[in-house]
């Protein structure tokens, strides 16, 4: 059985698009992208959903709380979760947030970190995970988000460019999520239904190469 980790932050947990910051709700396994990729793998594949709200990729969130760092929780997550055969990074999207004032590079660079991680994790005599590396498509400044993420809706139309040479320089495997989906106009971050089911596919197609 192939193990798949999917690494990423509220769009990757499927929290759906807000209206209000008490607008909490999640879809179904079945609806969110990981559900989605299970779905179109079948039962030789293990898709391990690692979303967690708010994540970025190596920043500590004064606000929401330091646990929100994905650098610091990758390698316990990694062990907990080994083997693993293939580990894709969906993070970025809250790197955006006025707060941190980070630059589409060095998101990017960020996202290396974590690849760096993936790659000198301990492998108990496994193989190293192969990686995919999945840029977000672009972000609206809508909504009640629109000001927590103010400045970046253009820094993210530039990231998928940076994304993709630096997975490239890396050894890792690339898919631009907005080559196929949109954010939703109602919160400009988080996804519909249809988008995830599009998503879903589409990751699903990578995976297929990536381990063929």
């Amino acid at each position: 059985m192939k193990r798949i980790l999917c690494y990423g932050d509220s769009n990757t947990h499927g929290t759906k698009p807000m209206r209000n910051e008490n607008d909490v709700a999640r879809f179904a396994y079945h609806e969110r992208w990981p559900g989605v990729v299970a779905s179109e793998l079948g039962a030789e594949f293990h898709i391990i959903e690692e979303g967690l709200p708010g994540r970025t990729t190596v920043h500590d969130d004064a606000i929401e709380g330091i646990h929100k760092n994905g650098k610091t929780y990758l390698l316990p997550c990694l062990e907990s979760h080994w083997p693993l055969d293939t580990v894709i990074i969906a993070l970025g999207v809250n790197d955006f947030k006025a707060r941190f004032s980070v630059s589409p590079a060095e998101i990017s660079a960020s996202v290396g970190t974590l690849i760096t991680i993936v790659r000198n994790a301990p492998s108990f005599g496994h193989q190293t995970p192969k990686i995919l590396v999945l840029a977000p498509p672009p972000i609206v400044e809508a909504g009640w988000l629109g000001e927590m993420f103010a400045g970046g809706a253009a820094k993210s139309k530039e990231l998928s460019v940076h994304l993709s040479a630096m997975a490239d320089a890396n050894g890792a495997a690339f898919f631009d999520l907005g080559s196929v989906a949109h954010v939703s106009p109602i919160d400009g971050i988080h996804f519909d239904a249809t988008n995830h089911r599009v998503m879903g596919h589409a990751i699903a197609l990578q995976l297929k190469e990536i381990l063929a």
